[in-house]
């Protein structure tokens, strides 16, 4: 049997990929979860052969987040990323994070199903649509940790609470949203966050 572990935040996407999965004589469902932080908590618990997760969850883990933590807590857990948008950015964070399968939400159930097998094989799978783009989109400017103050930003965190919830001062955080505004040539912090998240680095 393959163990595979769900996550996607839309209750409704979730139950209907969990039931589809399901009807396989040789998959097994061991849990179904909303968010990041809850795949990295239960792949540690239900030790999956495979982590279907969607790449953008709430919570302080994306998908992506998520996948990597996966992987060093659990390294014998294949990682399969579904996504509703085919954003090059995310692609290319999916490959640094080197998880196993890259999949948009429109692809037909059973190019989800021959994914998942494909991966628990050992084998690598990428979205055919999103294989060219990624090539030619640029890399990342951020570093892992302006990406982290940027993505707080986008959920509505201010300096003080974004200083206290990464262990920094709020000079240092302010230090941060100067340095990202310039690095994307944005307006502001709020040109900054949609540059950044329709380029698919947060």
């Amino acid at each position: 049997m393959i163990r595979v572990l769900l996550a996607e935040d839309q209750a409704v996407i979730r139950h209907a990929l969990a039931t589809l999965l399901g009807l396989e004589s040789d998959f097994e469902i061991v849990a179904a979860v909303e968010s990041g932080d809850a795949a990295v908590a239960s792949a540690a618990a239900h030790r999956p052969d495979v982590a279907v997760l969607d790449i953008d969850m709430p919570g302080t883990l994306d998908g992506l987040a998520a996948a990597a933590e996966i992987r060093a807590r659990v390294p014998s857990c294949r990682t399969l990323m579904l996504t509703a948008y085919g954003k090059p950015g995310h692609l290319k964070r999916a490959l640094t994070a080197q998880v196993d399968g890259f999949l948009l939400k429109t692809a037909p159930p059973e190019e989800l199903v021959a994914a998942i097998r494909e991966v628990t094989r050992g084998g690598r799978v990428l979205d055919p649509s999103l294989a060219v783009t990624a090539w030619d989109l640029a890399d990342n400017p951020l570093t892992p940790r302006e990406a982290d103050v940027l993505r707080l930003v986008a959920g509505g965190a201010e300096a003080p609470d974004i200083a206290r919830r990464l262990h920094l001062t709020a000079g240092t955080v302010r230090n941060y949203l100067t340095a990202i505004v310039a690095k994307l040539n944005a307006r502001n912090r709020t040109d900054a966050v949609r540059i950044a998240t329709e380029a698919g680095w947060i």
